[in-house]
């Protein structure tokens, strides 16, 4: 009920809120712990706390807008939202329809599985892999394990009840999320090693120069200070 209300209220301040100029709009999908997730009813996480310090430094208010992960692109490139944030990785392709920010943290791409599992290695030929829609973890299974069946889905939690429920054997996700999933989930465990290694950055929409400098600056001061690190940490031990 909290989410419902929390949601509804978004919705009323975004419908006038492209009028506002006091206002800074982030597309974001808050499913991806630490980076983004729900606490008490409010989106709380790292992003979150880069994206205030962002508003900070504009003197605006923050306005978060919770999306699949696969519309944060449309939302940035037609204005709906002022920039997006989501452990969203650099391609060519996506480069194309939006500008990226510098680059301010760096993640690992893992394999979670059953504790269960016969698999005990990272070669995924022949297993039913998970991905979310859109991710780099999608782009990369793709392109590397194009013969396998591929499952994706909208949510990283939808991959993860997949995997519970014996309709895929392994996810291919974010360390940082990843280790989030296991508190809670006894019955799996990430494969040791990592696929491939990856990072983030945030976006806007093409040719805004004056907000990508506003927040490629507030990223350099962030990652200069630690205080980045120190992010990760604190949403790490919630």
């Amino acid at each position: 009920m909290k989410k419902i209300i929390f949601f509804l209220m978004i919705l009323f301040c975004i419908s006038g809120c492209k009028n506002n100029q006091n206002v800074l709009i982030m597309a974001t999908e808050a499913g991806f712990a630490p980076y983004e997730y729900y606490e008490n009813g409010k989106i709380v996480g790292v992003d979150v706390d880069i994206a205030k310090k962002i508003a900070e430094e504009l003197g605006k208010e923050l306005v978060i807008k919770d999306v699949a992960f696969d519309s944060i692109i449309n939302e940035v490139k037609t204005g709906k939202s002022d920039f997006g944030a989501a452990g969203i990785s650099y391609t060519d392709e996506r480069s194309k329809e939006v500008d990226f920010t510098i680059n301010y943290t760096t993640s690992k791409q893992v394999v979670i599985v059953k504790k269960d599992s016969d698999l005990d290695n990272l070669n995924l030929n022949n297993q039913k892999i998970a991905v979310q829609l859109g991710s780099v973890a999608d782009s990369y299974v793709s392109k590397n394990y194009s013969k396998n069946e591929i499952i994706r889905q909208k949510k990283y939690l939808a991959c993860i009840q997949d995997l519970l429920t014996n309709k895929v054997d392994v996810v291919v996700m974010d360390e940082l999320p990843a280790i989030e999933i296991l508190k809670t989930n006894s019955n799996l465990k990430i494969l040791d090693g990592y696929l491939f290694q990856d990072t983030y950055g945030m976006i806007v929409k093409k040719g805004n120069k004056e907000l990508l400098n506003a927040i490629n600056k507030v990223l350099n001061e962030l990652k200069e200070s630690g205080k980045i690190d120190e992010f990760i940490v604190n949403h790490s031990n919630n």
